[in-house]
């Protein structure tokens, strides 16, 4: 049984099942994203690594020591300067950060017709069931021999929302403009993206439950003030695309949490009517404060609460043992489940290795004294 520490009584697949299903905890489960940080890789490591070379099995070392619960964990492809990819958007790098610089279109009219394009796609495509589930078997496979005993939490499938107005996307200037007077093209492009959707998840679904027992659905749609739509358009455009991912993935027994960064605290009571199961990525400097979420939602699963840039990046170490211990000890974790510790954003390599550390070491100190196994 791999241990954070020695004192652990569970298995890690044993305390993330049981902090899905609200039961006691031996102490809280840890979940991160942690791929390019590389003083927090040699910290754990011991390895004397200069800039980001590293590898995955590196990588994979340090969750397998520090957390029950990881994000698919990747090396870089590439650290800096610009590419354009086939479909014609040209990309920045910048070490760990990346944005679009251009797309292949430049005003509404050629967005409609970039959409116009992907929805014949969808139209033309099928999804070849075999190698769906194939490709997944070997990806996650690949992965998991890599992490030993830590879960994956992986996000293979979207709505498509924010692949049309994100940043990979039209942008939301132009968004804004195509779909008033293109309501239609994009209600087409959302139905046939989910009906493939849905095909890829119940070809690849069960070789990922073989594996891990969660699974996240990832779309952001809020800024630090709140949803960037109106309740309207997300109740047509938003809310039943969840729902019925989110009901597939339960078809196969997985647990369903959802990720938006920002506030979108105004509007949990409608991603809960989803049948979602809990929430990824909590800003606390925005208004989304797990404590308080917790309290208000107990029959909900919520990760995600620990600062990840005034506090991990800036605080000390001991400010992120306290804010750690402040979350398990007020939300009651420990007897109730329902909450893994993870931080709001990601292991940045802005985090220094000793406030990660302090994030562990934390959670490892904090123990149920009444477990029993």
């Amino acid at each position: 049984m791999e241990r954070l520490a020695p004192t652990d009584m569970m298995t890690k697949r044993e305390r993330v099942l049981a902090t899905l299903q609200h039961q006691p905890v031996d102490r809280c489960a840890l979940l991160e994203q942690l791929s390019y940080n590389p003083r927090v890789i040699a910290d754990w490591t011991g390895k004397p690594i200069a800039g980001f070379d590293y590898t995955l099995d590196d990588i994979c070392e340090v969750c397998r020591q520090t957390m029950e619960v990881v994000m698919p964990p990747s090396v870089m492809k590439q650290r800096s300067g610009r590419a354009t990819g086939a479909d014609g958007f040209a990309y920045q790098y910048d070490n760990w950060t990346v944005w679009t610089v251009s797309r292949p279109f430049h005003d509404e009219d050629g967005a409609r017709q970039w959409l116009q394009a992907r929805t014949r796609g969808l139209r033309d495509s099928r999804v070849d069931a075999d190698r769906e589930r194939e490709d997944w078997r070997v990806y996650m496979g690949d992965l998991q021999r890599r992490l030993g005993e830590t879960q994956l939490m992986a996000y293979p499938i979207n709505t498509g929302l924010c692949s049309v107005y994100g940043d990979g996307g039209m942008g939301l200037e132009l968004f804004s403009y195509v779909f008033a007077e293109c309501t239609d093209l994009l209600r087409e492009f959302m139905d046939l993206h989910l009906a493939r959707s849905l095909a890829r998840l119940h070809a690849l679904a069960d070789e990922y439950a073989a594996l891990s027992p969660l699974v996240l659905v990832a779309e952001d749609f809020a800024t630090k003030h709140g949803p960037i739509f109106p309740p309207a358009f997300l109740r047509e455009f938003h809310y039943p695309y969840v729902k019925r991912i989110a009901d597939a993935w339960h078809e196969h027994g997985l647990h369903v949490l959802y990720h938006s960064d920002g506030n979108y605290r105004a509007v949990l009571p409608d991603l809960i009517a989803c049948g979602v199961d809990g929430f990824y990525c909590l800003e606390p400097g925005v208004g989304m404060d797990i404590v308080e979420l917790k309290r208000t939602w107990p029959h909900m699963v919520w990760s995600g609460g620990v600062d990840g840039v005034d506090l991990m990046e800036r605080g000390t170490p001991e400010q992120v043992r306290a804010e750690v211990r402040r979350h398990i000890r007020e939300t009651d974790a420990l007897h109730t489940g329902g909450m893994f510790v993870a931080s709001s954003s990601e292991i940045n390599p802005p985090i220094p290795p000793e406030n990660f550390r302090a994030m562990v070491v934390a959670v490892t100190e904090e123990r149920n004294p009444d477990f029993c196994g």
